[in-house]
Parts: structure tokens; C-alpha cells; sequence
């Protein structure tokens, strides 16, 4: 027998709604509670769950104590007086997950907008990193409006019930309308389509050994710079430019691709993770190489973000291997075994491209070696042959190491630019949009 609708009557649960509405936050202090959680996020030490909860506890109490003193009424500590954990109340309404990277897709964009914002805020005209590229995209965005096909255009935007109409309208003048109808030129009508100019850019981030280091205001390291400065570029680029691409690969003595969404929780390498904070251009390199093959853009580029010379390079044959000791009997090689590699995947959830038979290791101070120095030169020269271009941030103080990236990029005919890392997030995202509109505006004269 099938239950009668009318026979059910709903009642509103009074006792839920009443605990929603006595945890809710204010605006502004979920604001404060994100601010809090992209700082957390951004340290190499990330914390879990269980500790990012005292730490907005403290936030949210460090607030009540203000307002107390300001004599304001204080409603956002409603929430400890459900006895709700403030991390559980993240996860109700969608910010935070009780996992190990614990943001949610909603409050990366969320706090990433929020930083992108105050970054826009604060760049002034006259940017840095102006960066000419000659190619166009196809266009491949498609108008409502219609237009007469010319002889060369594609077809593919052929607007066939309009030519038919045309036809059929031109016939009607002087006979009348049989079938098949024959189609002449003039009557084929396209839509208009906007000239889509797509660029696949590919961020190779160091993760040496270094750039844990302290920038000089103590506000951070220059990985964390860096990893803001990239979280930003990407929120940018999903917003106002969606058909571009963006891919991050993070380096040491090996490179790996890194999912956008783990750009926050980037580690850096130290001594204990078997040689591989070593810095190897090479293998930044070529993977960027491999991705950029794969992305159907017209314009593409490689920008290296790091704080150090390359110290590592592949090795890809004993002959090779056998040159080298010949001439320094002492030096270093390294081949990931397959349980560090499992390890690392576990770890940091990423896979590393091992790209080479091994790796040579020879860190000298500000020096390259020269076998190094050879293999870094013709990696980057196979990326200029497909078309690629190549520029470096150095986030480094040292004249030396900024000399050796400067001879590298005139090899290239790219560009090679000091940043201070506090700099890093305006000095992206200008020169992201500047080489947007260089684009642009070389499409314009073609």
C-alpha cells in the first residue's frame, strides 16, 4: 500500500538548529582563524589536527581577552561552550579535513583569494618581470554572433543552420526551393570565435637543503616565501586566466611533479634524506620538459625559483661515471633505491622522476663543476629547442651564485633576476600578467 504524503507532517528540528546558530562564528573571526591556518599550512612542520585546534583555541581566546579589555561584547566564544572542538566545527561547515594535509579544496581557494587580494593591493605600477613571447594561441572561444566564412577559416565553426537558412533564402529570390539544395560560397556563415591565447608555465621550487633558511626580517623562510608566492599564482591564474596552466615541480638531487593543492605542505630536503638535498638543475630540467610536451599551449615557459647553484647532475652510463672518477677519484654518486622511493611516497606523497641512470654529487662553494655545469647547459638547451623559455628567480644574497645563474641565462637568451624572498608573491604574480599582455599585444600584430 503506498503511504498517503498528506498523512506526514514535518516539524522543524528545534534542538539542531538552535546549536547551529550558537556556534556560529562571526565573518571576522573566521577571517582571523584563516589567516591563522595558512600561516600553519605554510610552515615546514606542519602541524596535525590535534594541534592546529590548540593553536586557533589560543587564537580565538587571545580575541575574547581584546574585546573584553575593549569593553566589546564577545559572541565567537559561543563555540567552546558547546564543548565542539573548533576543528570539528571547521570540518561541518567545509574547511578543514582530519587528515594529514587537513585544508579543504574550499579553503585553499578561500584563504588563497584572501592572499592573492592583499597581494594585488600592494603591487604598484611599473612591475618587475617583463617577459615578451611572440606566439598566439587559437581561437577556440566561441561567440554567439555570426560572420560570412572566408576562404582559410576553419570550419569547424561553421554555423550550418544559418548557411542552410542563407541558401534557401537566396533560391527563394529566383526559383523555387528544391531538394538537395546546392550551396554556393557566399552563403557558408561562421560564429566569431575570441583569440584564445594559452600559456603552459611550469614553476621548478627548490627544495635544497637551503632554503629553509630565515629571510632576512625573520618572518618565515624562503621556502614558505616561495610556497605562498606559488599558492597565490595558481588562485590567480584558476581565476582570471582558467585556459592557462600552471604545474609545479619541486627539486632537490631528484625532481618531482607537485599537485597544485600540495603546493602548502612542500618540504624542504635535509642531510638524513640519502643526498638528496642537493640541488640538480638538470632533473628540474627535463621533467619540466616531459610535462610541457604533454600541454597542447603555443607559449610555454620554465621559471626556476632557488637559492643555489646546481650541485648534482644525471649520470647515464658507467662510461660517464668512469670519466669522472678518472679525474677525481673521491667523487660522489647516488642512486634512490627503491625503498627510499617508497618511503618518500609514503611520506610526502610524492614520486620522484628518477630521469638518469644516477645522480653525481659535487657541491663546491660558490662553484659549479664543470661536468655539471655542462649537463645543466645542455638540458636547458633542449628546452630552448622546443620552443621553451627559460628564466630564473634567485632568492639568494650571494653575488656568486646570482653571477653563475646570469651566464646561464645569457647561454639561453633568457633572464636571470635577484628577488628578496619577502618580494617573491608580488614579483610572480606581476610578472604573470605582464606576459599576459605581452601576448596579447603581440597577437594584435600579426
Amino acid at each position: 500500500m503506498q503511504p498517503n504524503a498528506k498523512n506526514f507532517v514535518y516539524f522543524l528540528n528545534q534542538e539542531n538548529e538552535n546549536k547551529k546558530s550558537n556556534t556560529e562564528i562571526s565573518n571576522n573571526m573566521l577571517q582571523k582563524i584563516l589567516q591563522t591556518m595558512a600561516k600553519q599550512v605554510l610552515k615546514e612542520k606542519t602541524p596535525n589536527v590535534q594541534e592546529l585546534d590548540r593553536i586557533l583555541e589560543g587564537v580565538i581566546q587571545q580575541s575574547h581577552e581584546k574585546s573584553v579589555e575593549q569593553n566589546q561584547e564577545e559572541k565567537d566564544t559561543d563555540i567552546q561552550g558547546m564543548g565542539e572542538p573548533l576543528t570539528k566545527y571547521l570540518q561541518r561547515i567545509g574547511y578543514l579535513k582530519d587528515q594529514k594535509k587537513w585544508l579543504t579544496n574550499k579553503a585553499f581557494f578561500e584563504i588563497g583569494g584572501k592572499l592573492l587580494h592583499d597581494v594585488m593591493k600592494s603591487i604598484s605600477e611599473g612591475g618587475f618581470g617583463f617577459h615578451e613571447t611572440k606566439n598566439v594561441g587559437t581561437g577556440s572561444v566561441i561567440m554567439d554572433t555570426t560572420k560570412q566564412l572566408e576562404l582559410g577559416d576553419d570550419i569547424k565553426n561553421l554555423n550550418v543552420p544559418q548557411t542552410i537558412l542563407n541558401s534557401i533564402q537566396r533560391i527563394k529570390k529566383f526559383s523555387e526551393v528544391k531538394f538537395p539544395i546546392l550551396l554556393n560560397l557566399d552563403d557558408f556563415e561562421e560564429f566569431d570565435t575570441i583569440e584564445e591565447t594559452k600559456v603552459a608555465v611550469v614553476y621548478c621550487i627548490d627544495l635544497s637543503s637551503t632554503m629553509k633558511y630565515s629571510i632576512s626580517s625573520g618572518e618565515g623562510s624562503r621556502i614558505e616565501a616561495a610556497k605562498k608566492a606559488l599558492w597565490v599564482l595558481y588562485v590567480l591564474n584558476k581565476k582570471f586566466f582558467p585556459n592557462d596552466s600552471i604545474y609545479v615541480v619541486g627539486f632537490g638531487s631528484l625532481a618531482s611533479e607537485v599537485d597544485p593543492y600540495d603546493i602548502p605542505y612542500l618540504k624542504t630536503y635535509d642531510a638524513n634524506d640519502n643526498f638528496l638535498h642537493y640541488t640538480n638543475y638538470q632533473a628540474a630540467f627535463r621533467l619540466a620538459l616531459k610535462i610541457l610536451k604533454r600541454d597542447g599551449s603555443q607559449n610555454k615557459r620554465i621559471v626556476m625559483i632557488t637559492d643555489g647553484q646546481p650541485s648534482a647532475s644525471f649520470i647515464d652510463n658507467e662510461s660517464q661515471k668512469k670519466d669522472i672518477l678518472s679525474d677525481k677519484p673521491y667523487s660522489h654518486f647516488y642512486k634512490p633505491d627503491e625503498g627510499t622511493l617508497l618511503k618518500l611516497q609514503n611520506e610526502r606523497d610524492i614520486r620522484l622522476d628518477v630521469g638518469g641512470e644516477m645522480v653525481y654529487l659535487c657541491y663546491r662553494y660558490r662553484q659549479v663543476d664543470p661536468v655539471i655545469d655542462a649537463k645543466t647547459l645542455f638540458e636547458a638547451k633542449k628546452c630552448k629547442r622546443e620552443g621553451i623559455e627559460i628564466d630564473t628567480i634567485m632568492v639568494s644574497e650571494e653575488v656568486e651564485l646570482l653571477s653563475y645563474v646570469e651566464g646561464l641565462e645569457r647561454h639561453l637568451k633568457g633572464r636571470a633576476y635577484y628577488i628578496n624572498p619577502e618580494n617573491i608573491d608580488k614579483i610572480l604574480i606581476t610578472d604573470f600578467i605582464s606576459n599576459k599582455k605581452k601576448i596579447l599585444s603581440s597577437k594584435q600584430t600579426w
